[in-house]
C-alpha cells in the first residue's frame, strides 16, 4: 500500500489549443509512504520519502476533506440564525467573527451553505410532517400489505421516509430479479430527493417497487434506505441493480447488497461521452464507434468485451 502526495504524477492535458492550457496542481511530487503486510499480519513501513518538490502550506490542511467538520456548536448556531431570518452570508460572517478569523474555523462557507440547505429540508412545515406521520398508519389499517418506515434526526425532525404498498411488494416477488434505482427527482417545495425503486413486468412495463424521500444523498442515508427496502421485501435480495454513477450509492450497495450485480445506467454513461471526449478532434468518429459497440452488441458477452 502506498500513500502519495496529492500533487504526485503529472497531468496530461487533452486540450488542443496551446494558448489555453488546462491548469493542474499535479507537479510530479515523489513524496510518499509505502507499507507492506507481513506474514504475521503486521504492517511494516518500507519506504518513506518526505521531500516535496513544491511549497507546503500546513495552515491550509484544514481544507482537506478529512479535516473539514462542523462542530455541534457551529451547527446549532447556524440553525438558530437561520430560524431568526439571518441570511447565510451574515450567518457565516458571525461565525468567523466569533472564531476570531477564518483560519480558526474548521469549515468554509460552502460547507455552511450545505448545512443550511440540509437543515431547511429537514424542517418541513408542521402540517406536512404531521400529515405524513398520520397518513401512513391509516394506509396500514386499510391495507395490511402497506409498509413504511420513518427516520428522525437528533432534534426529532423528519429526516428520511420509505414506503411501499402491497401491490409493489407482491410485484417484487414476480419481477424483482433486476431493478433500477433513481434519485433524479426533486420535490418542488423542499428539494428533497425522491428515490424510486423500479422494475419491469412481463409486458415490458415499468412497475413501482418502493419510494423514498431522503434529506441527503450520502452513503449513510442510502444504507438506511436500502436496508428498509430489503426488510420490506421480506429479506429477499435482488440479483441485479442499475443506478447512476454516484459513489455514495455504490458504497451502500456493496454493504447492503454484497452479492448483487451492480451496473451503471447506460443513459448516464452515454451522456458523459461529450463531457469527457468532446474536446478531441476525432470526437465524432469516437462517438459513432462507441455507440456502435454499445447499441449493436449481439450478446451480453460481446458487450462486456
Amino acid at each position: 500500500m502506498t500513500l502519495v502526495c496529492g500533487r504526485a504524477s503529472k497531468h496530461n492535458s487533452t486540450c488542443q489549443n496551446p494558448l489555453k492550457p488546462q491548469a493542474s496542481y499535479r507537479v510530479g511530487c515523489n513524496a510518499k509512504i509505502t507499507a507492506r503486510l507481513n506474514l504475521d499480519g503486521r504492517w511494516e513501513i518500507s519506504v518513506v520519502v518526505v521531500e516535496h518538490n513544491h511549497g507546503l502550506s500546513p495552515s491550509k490542511s484544514r481544507f482537506f476533506r478529512c479535516n473539514r467538520r462542523i462542530s455541534a456548536h457551529v451547527r446549532h448556531q447556524i440553525n438558530l440564525n437561520d430560524q431568526a431570518g439571518i441570511r447565510i452570508k451574515k450567518n457565516f460572517s458571525s461565525l468567523v467573527h466569533e472564531a476570531s478569523g477564518y483560519e480558526n474555523l474548521l469549515c468554509d462557507e460552502k460547507a455552511c451553505r450545505n448545512l443550511f440547505d440540509e437543515s431547511r429540508r429537514l424542517r418541513l412545515d408542521g402540517g406536512d410532517a404531521s400529515a405524513i406521520i398520520k397518513y401512513f398508519p391509516m394506509m396500514v389499517a386499510e391495507n395490511s400489505g402497506f409498509y413504511f418506515d420513518i427516520e428522525l434526526d437528533d432534534e426529532d425532525h423528519l429526516k428520511n421516509v420509505f414506503w411501499a404498498d402491497g401491490r409493489s411488494r407482491e410485484a417484487y416477488k414476480e419481477f424483482g430479479e433486476v431493478i433500477t434505482f433513481d434519485t433524479t427527482y426533486l420535490t418542488n417545495k423542499y428539494d428533497m430527493p425522491f428515490a424510486l425503486f423500479v422494475g419491469v413486468n412481463h409486458h415490458g412495463q415499468s412497475i413501482l417497487l418502493g419510494c423514498g424521500l431522503i434529506s441527503k444523498e450520502d452513503t449513510e442515508t442510502f444504507i438506511w434506505l436500502f436496508t428498509k427496502w430489503v426488510e420490506c421485501m421480506d429479506g429477499c435480495a435482488l440479483q441485479g441493480i442499475i443506478t447512476d454513477q454516484a459513489r455514495a450509492i455504490k458504497n451502500a450497495i456493496e454493504i447492503v447488497f454484497p452479492n448483487t450485480r451492480h451496473r451503471w445506467c447506460l443513459w448516464h454513461i452515454m451522456k458523459k461521452l461529450s463531457e469527457k471526449l468532446g474536446k478531441y478532434t476525432e470526437y465524432e468518429t469516437i462517438s459513432s464507434t462507441m455507440k456502435g459497440v454499445v447499441y449493436d452488441a449481439q450478446s451480453p458477452q460481446e458487450f462486456e468485451q
